[in-house]
Order: C-alpha cells, then sequence, then structure tokens
C-alpha cells in the first residue's frame, strides 16, 4: 500500500492532501461535542491551520521558535502542529499527565516561547511556574476563556481572529508557506527520560518522519477507507506516527476518544478498522472478558472455552493450509456464538490493532487472534521516529516484533544489543552532544539499549533491556534509579527495588531501615518486635507509606509507587543479591521475590 499523495516533507503531505479532497466533504477528524460525534473537513481544517500559522506569525513568532503543546487529544493538537511545521517553527509535544515541575524542567531545556494548552487545569500548571521559565512569552489555550486573564494568555479564537485579517489581505502567503519547508528541517523535540532521570530532547526532521511512514506502509494497509479510534496522546511518538501522521497521509478518518476510560463506549459510537494502542488495552480486555466468562452459567463457560480451542486449532490449521470441513464448520459456529459478539464490543469493523510501546506477550496475541482479532505488534524509540520493526498482516510471528521496515537496517552487536541505521534515526539530543555519541556511533548506528536477535525466520526477538530502563504496559518510559532515590530519601528506608516492567503500574520492594523503624514503633506505641513483626505491622507500614507519598508527589502518576512490600531481611552481596559493587541484581531479586511482587499486581 502506499500515501494517498506523494510528499517529501509533513507540510507537503498537508498540503496535498487538503487539496486533494478540496470540496469533497470528506471528514478528516472526528471528535464529541455535546455528547455527539462530528466531523472536520479538509477544507475546514485547512482554513483553520492557515489562520492559526497567521495568528501565530503575528504574535511574532519566527523559523526556529520552540512552541509546547500541552494537551489531550482533539483536533487542535493538530491544527497547531501543522501550523508550527508551515511557520518553521519546532514544536515540543508534552504529556498533558506531567507535574509543573517537569514542565517546569522541558520549557526551559527546550527554550520554549510559547506554550498551547488544553484547558484551564494545565493553565494553572503553566501560571505556577512562569516566572521561573524566564523565555515564555505567550500562552494559547484551546478552550474559550471567560473573565480576566494575565495579558501573556490567549485563547484559541483569539489567535484565528488574530490570524484573519493577514490571512485575508494576502491570501498566497499562507501557500508560500507551505512550500518553505525542507526534509533536513527540524519538525519536533520530543522529550524522553533518560536514565539519569533527566529527560533527553529528541531532535527529529521531516525526513525523519516521512521515512518512517513510507516504511510503515509496506507493513500494515491503511487507506482512505479506513476510520481509527486515537486514545494514546499524540504527545507519544508512536501514535504520533501511526496514528496520526500516517493515518492523514492515507487520507484515513480519525476519531478522538473522549478519555482513556471512555475508549469502550467510544469504540461503539466510532466502530474503527484500525486501532493504534499498547498491550495495557489487550491485558484489560483480556481481564473482563475472562472476568466475565468465569462469573458466568456453567454451560456459557463451557461454550466459551469450546470455541477459543477450535479458534485455536483453525488459526493453526489455516497457517498450514489445512483447514478441513469439519473444522471449518466448528469454527463458523464458534464465531456465530462467540467471536462475533466479541468484535461486536470493538464496534464490529476491526480489521486489525497495531500495538506498539511495550512488549506484548505472545498469550495475549494468540488468544486475541483465535478469536478473529488479529494485533500487529512494532517495535522502536522515540530516537528512531519511532518504528524500526513491525510485523506485517500476511507475515507475522506472536513474540517478536516483527522485521525491520524497508528502509531502515538492523543488525545485533557483538553484546547482542539491537543497533539501527537509516533515514529514521535522530539527529541528536537537543543542547546534549555527550549524550547524542553515546546513543549514535561514528558509523551513525543508533544503539537501543535493547538486547535481542533475529529467529530463522527473520523476525526480531528482544529478550532484554541492556539499561535499567522500563516501559509499563501502557507504553510510559520509566527510569527506576532516580524514583528509588527519591524514596531512600525517607529515613525509613534502607535498600530498594523498583518494579514496574510491561506491568500496569510501579511498586517496590523494600528493605527498612531497623534502627528507624524501631524508633517509630516507639512514637506510635506499637511497642518493639521482631524485624519480621515490625514488617508486617499496619501502622507501620501506613506511617512509611505517606512518608514515600510525600516525597513523590511532584512524579508524575505513571512514575509513582503505588503499592509496595517490606523485607525482613536486607539485600547482601553474601545472599547473591547483590554484586560487589553493591549494586542490587534486579534479576536475581525479582526471580527471589517473584510470588510477593505478583501479590501485589493481584
Amino acid at each position: 500500500m502506499a500515501a494517498a499523495v506523494e510528499f517529501n516533507t509533513l507540510t507537503e503531505m498537508f498540503s496535498r492532501l487538503c487539496a486533494k479532497y478540496k470540496g469533497s466533504g470528506r471528514y478528516v477528524y472526528r471528535h464529541k461535542v455535546d455528547g455527539k460525534y462530528v466531523g472536520m473537513t479538509y477544507d475546514e481544517l485547512f482554513s483553520k491551520v492557515e489562520l492559526f500559522a497567521h495568528g501565530l506569525h503575528a504574535l511574532g513568532l519566527k523559523q526556529g521558535d520552540k512552541v509546547a503543546i500541552l494537551s489531550e487529544n482533539r483536533p487542535e493538537w493538530p491544527i497547531a502542529d501543522i501550523a508550527c511545521l508551515t511557520l518553521g517553527l519546532v514544536d515540543v509535544p508534552i504529556f498533558p499527565t506531567l507535574t509543573a515541575k517537569q514542565i517546569e524542567y522541558i520549557l526551559i531545556n527546550g527554550d520554549v516561547s510559547t506554550v498551547v494548552l488544553s484547558n484551564s487545569y494545565q493553565l494553572n500548571k503553566i501560571t505556577r511556574i512562569k516566572d521561573a521559565v524566564k523565555k515564555l512569552d505567550h500562552v494559547i489555550v484551546m478552550n474559550r476563556l471567560e473573565g480576566a486573564k494575565d495579558k501573556y494568555v490567549l485563547d484559541f479564537q483569539e489567535v484565528y481572529e488574530t490570524g484573519k485579517r493577514p490571512s485575508e489581505k494576502d491570501p498566497s502567503r499562507f501557500k508560500s508557506w507551505l512550500g518553505q519547508a525542507k526534509p533536513s528541517d527540524v519538525a519536533t523535540i520530543i522529550y524522553t527520560s533518560g536514565t539519569t532521570g533527566e529527560p533527553k530532547g529528541v531532535v527529529l526532521t521531516h525526513a525523519n518522519f516521512v521515512s518512517n511512514i513510507k516504511g510503515a506502509f509496506d507493513h500494515i494497509s491503511i487507506t482512505e477507507e479506513d476510520s481509527l479510534l486515537s486514545f494514546l496522546p499524540i504527545s507519544h511518538s508512536f501514535e504520533r506516527m501511526a496514528g496520526y501522521y500516517t493515518a492523514l497521509s492515507a487520507g484515513a478518518v480519525v476519531s478522538y476518544a473522549e478519555s482513556i476510560e471512555t475508549v469502550a463506549q467510544n469504540l461503539l459510537e466510532v466502530r474503527p478498522t484500525i486501532v493504534t494502542t499498547v498491550p495495557r488495552l489487550f491485558e484489560r480486555m483480556h481481564t473482563l472478558i475472562i472476568k466475565n466468562v468465569e462469573g458466568g452459567p456453567p454451560a456459557k463457560k463451557r461454550i466459551f472455552y469450546w470455541a477459543l480451542n477450535v479458534g485455536k486449532k483453525y488459526v493453526a490449521a489455516r497457517k498450514r493450509g489445512m483447514v478441513g470441513p469439519v473444522l471449518r464448520s466448528e469454527h463458523a459456529l464458534a464465531d456465530k456464538l462467540v467471536f462475533s459478539k466479541l468484535r461486536e464490543r470493538m464496534g464490529g469493523r476491526i480489521n486489525f490493532f497495531v500495538s506498539g510501546g511495550a512488549a506484548l506477550s505472545r498469550e495475549l496475541g494468540e488468544f486475541f487472534e483465535a478469536v478473529g482479532i488479529l494485533i500487529i505488534e512494532g517495535y522502536g524509540m522515540t530516537e528512531s521516529s519511532p518504528v524500526i520493526s513491525a510485523n506485517r498482516m500476511d507475515d507475522y510471528k506472536f513474540g517478536s516484533v516483527g522485521k525491520p521496515l524497508n528502509n531502515v537496517q538492523v543488525k545485533i552487536a557483538e553484546d547482542g544489543e539491537i543497533l539501527t541505521r537509516g533515514p529514521h534515526v535522530m539527529s541528536g539530543y537537543y543542547k546534549n552532544k555527550e549524550a547524542t555519541r553515546e546513543a549514535i556511533d561514528s558509523d551513525g548506528w543508533l544503539h537501543t539499549g535493547d538486547i535481542g536477535h533475529f529467529d530463522t525466520d527473520g523476525f526480531i526477538v528482544i529478550t532484554d533491556r541492556k539499561k535499567h530502563l522500563f516501559v509499563n504496559s501502557g507504553g510510559k518510559n520509566i527510569a527506576p534509579q532516580p524514583i528509588e532515590n527519591l524514596i531512600q530519601q525517607s529515613r525509613y528506608v534502607d535498600q530498594v527495588i523498583l518494579i514496574g516492567d510491561k506491568r500496569r503500574f510501579n511498586t517496590a520492594l523494600i528493605v527498612p531501615d531497623f534502627e528507624a523503624l524501631s524508633q517509630l514503633a516507639g512514637e506510635l506505641g506499637v511497642g518493639s518486635g521482631t524485624e519480621t513483626e515490625l514488617v508486617n505491622n499496619d501502622r507501620i507500614y501506613e506511617a512509611i507509606r505517606k512518608d514515600i507519598n510525600e516525597l513523590q508527589k511532584d512524579l508524575a502518576k505513571y512514575e509513582q509507587v503505588r503499592r509496595f512490600k517490606l523485607l525482613p531481611n536486607q539485600f547482601t552481596i553474601e545472599s547473591g543479591d547483590l554484586t560487589p559493587t553493591l549494586k542490587i541484581k534486579r534479576k536475581v531479586v525479582e526471580q527471589k521475590y517473584a510470588d510477593l511482587i505478583e501479590s501485589m499486581y493481584n
């Protein structure tokens, strides 16, 4: 498959798509207004981007200036993005879930002069840090503002109105702006956490994204007949490339979910053909399906598991090209009784899901395949724009992350690290030459930090992470060491190990400072006791929980430790828990306390 138009830059893609569908009445975006989905045509999108670009220009923004976008998914996000690209501005997407303190770091490090944000909740964050961000001149709010506001704050409508007069005065100017971008121009700086805990700004160009969009079409089929539901944050590089740019380039319609909590309902309303998501969605769906089955009558339970078994046999036989008439008939009945009903809960039109951001378990992939729902898993990182490899609809293997895109090179280093090279690799980290040299070697190979190998069929299999960075099941990158260091500031904590890789949320195993614990026991009037008795005391646990929560209040929610267990024994070299340099052996400890860890997720 290929994009609906030819293009070499993102602005050229936008311009040619709008020209192709001009006057057609085709929707490009849909979103909820007063409880109902309404559409935005290409003509409307073009007009709004034109007005917003003129408005930004009238405010004095010039090529190379940095504009942060701090918002949930909504049509104003791509409007702001494309307007910035048109003027040669560099946008800096920020997760709306970040705290004011985290946002402050990005705004200062990224030299941001303007912030485009969604609502008063996000505006309050900026108001709290405004004095610290010296270069910040303008704040533009997507929602209409009522009442008095600071002079540096505007709403979208005001920017539109500001841009209206120059747009009418010189209609050709916007079209000339659309043609000025070069493939080598910087499009965005996306901040991603590093091992030190300080976010690093990944510099990506038009050429980076364009190469990834075109490479993706060799692996997944998206056409103008497709409809997507978007709920992963566009500020995430995966959703931005796959659910935004690639979908737009195909002429597909993108509908925005109201929130992550409403996805189930929005699936029924939008009835998408493609959904880009992360493994956590499939975990939740699987849990709900099994819970419903197990809680139902015995007959329903027997029918479901019979159907699931038939589905697995059918898939295996189909791959061998040997589906017999009896199995075909059984599968048709299983589909009618069970599988079709499951698909209807997802809108009934799903062609496939695209999964990224974290590893999808083989078991989940095989379960959904058996019920007639195909999940195409990809792999990458923000530094690679982000896709490196992906499975294909007709060539996939669960437990792998597919094969490299056709315009991407991948090799395995001697130590097993996955390296990649090609037009998808970032320019570097913003204002961080040292980190750039560490990530990209002199031959242009990007070091991913993942350990893996090619299997006999050419699929990439990831076996481990070279560094201790991990990704939760929601696709969030998490650096454990800074969080562990923060928790260790508690006087009650001696040693701590963070758990959260491929998990729904973070937990921790904590070895207390038993001297401080004995003192705490006295203060609480619970008396002294053995170390085992102390760590199992509910009042002591609650006191430590409050202390830890106070320490981690400035962390993003996905970084915070939600549950922890107190251990009665220290990690030691003798027990095999520590290296000779007193570093915790994560794998050893996680295996040793596997049951205890699992209990925190039950």
